[in-house]
């Protein structure tokens, strides 16, 4: 293969690796839909309904609520990323900490139409990263290209609908119009040789259109059981995009670029615990990170492999119902990586370990006010990254998060 071209591939699969990172989940998702379900690390989200939000986990809960619902809030997210033992073209680099905050807002509104149907509409997000190098990293000898701006966001409006088929059974289903925007820019010292040493520019945005479907079965009125699948879209991103092919060309003018987004299965059960106060509630999802394994442009063009790996949530959480005012909640998550065998310094990805509580306030009749807050520890990672011709990299990653949420609800 020429010099000229591979070096251009390599660049631009370099720096769109870098705008699927560190977020809150493995891969680049988040989980931030709620500050309720911040609270016990999202265990049992998929069936609880204690307010509108459910909606985003599964359509079919909304059947159990007795009368409509208003919910709407914030999740702050505080990330901390760690790169040391940097190791390039056989010089020791300085570390890096790349830290960040970003706020997540969500609303919800479901509709009890009646005592069989319940429509429902949110505004919330999936995915989304920011992981932002110091422009001094790399600048000299060209590890930058590994670096640089990277700005990932993404906005999920769903309508959905629920059914009621009996006391035991209720199914759901709705549409998600997933809206993704992305800013990523690269500098390389390498590329001094053409006149201008910015590797990549891009920013962007497009639209996708996915789906999903739920159902709930209810074994009497303190235990229950919930299913729900949802179908992320291919998201087709157009717009300003810019890449150095050596040449002083625009190798990426006018394509579009192709973003696969994980589908998602998730199962729920939540129980409450006879003659207590204390209820139990657990979920389990699969994350398909595997549809993530190549990048392309739709004109064809293959621009980096990934091999990523299907990931796993595993929750477990408690809520105990202190009095008619406060409701107390904690939780627990075990997530597995979405990456395998191809790691990156700027894709600080690892299992991690979620640890979380948070509490409710019913100030006033039909008026809740939720707290939900998460401390997330990752695992080290040893990374080695190969992408000829530029010179080898070695380092480790850590990846450390705070998540801190408020939200209010409101019962018609």
């Amino acid at each position: 293969m020429n010099k000229k071209r591979l070096f251009s591939k390599t660049l631009l699969a370099a720096t769109i690796t870098l705008a699927t990172q560190q977020a809150t989940a493995a891969g680049f998702q988040l989980n931030a839909q709620s500050a309720t379900g911040l609270g016990r690390a999202f265990s049992g989200d998929a069936v609880i309904a204690d307010n509108a939000s459910v909606m985003s986990r599964n359509a079919a809960a909304m059947a159990l609520f007795d009368s409509s619902q208003f919910s709407g809030g914030v999740n702050y997210i505080k990330t901390d990323i760690d790169v040391t033992d940097i190791e390039y073209a056989g010089q020791s680099l300085d570390s890096e900490n790349n830290s960040s905050g970003t706020p997540v807002p969500n609303i919800y509104y479901v509709h009890r139409l009646n005592d069989q149907w319940a429509f429902g509409a949110g505004i919330y997000s999936n995915f989304g990263t920011t992981n932002n190098f110091d422009d001094s990293f790399g600048a000299t000898n060209g590890a930058s290209i590994y670096g640089g701006t990277t700005e990932i966001k993404s906005i999920n409006y769903a309508l959905t609908v629920s059914y009621r088929i009996n006391e035991q059974f209720s199914i759901g289903g709705g549409l998600d119009i997933v809206q993704g925007s992305g800013k990523l820019k690269r500098e390389s010292a390498l590329l001094a040789g053409t006149g201008n040493t910015t590797a990549l520019d891009i920013e962007a945005d497009g639209i996708g259109l996915g789906w999903n479907l739920g159902t709930v079965y209810e074994l009497d009125e303190r235990n229950r059981f919930g299913f729900s699948y949802h179908y992320s879209p291919e998201i087709e991103a157009e717009g300003d995009m810019y890449m150095n092919n050596m040449a002083g060309g625009n190798a990426i003018d006018g394509q579009k670029l192709l973003m696969p987004l994980p589908s998602m299965a998730e199962f729920s059960g939540y129980h409450e615990i006879k003659d207590t106060k204390f209820a139990v509630h657990y979920s389990v999802q699969w994350i398909g990170w595997s549809a993530f394994d190549e990048l392309n442009t739709k004109e064809g063009v293959n621009i980096n492999n990934y091999e990523w790996q299907d990931g796993m949530h595993y929750a477990i959480g408690g809520t105990y119902f202190l009095n008619d005012a406060w409701t107390l909640r904690a939780g627990y998550m075990y997530d597995t990586s979405a990456q395998d065998k191809l790691t990156s310094i700027s894709v600080p990805d690892s299992d991690r370990q979620w640890f979380s509580g948070g509490f409710s306030y019913h100030f006033a009749k039909k008026h809740t006010v939720d707290f939900g807050f998460t401390y997330l520890i990752g695992d080290d990672v040893s990374v080695s990254e190969t992408k000829a011709p530029t010179p080898n990299l070695t380092a480790t990653t850590h990846a450390d998060a705070i998540l801190a949420g408020v939200q209010y609800s409101y019962s018609f």
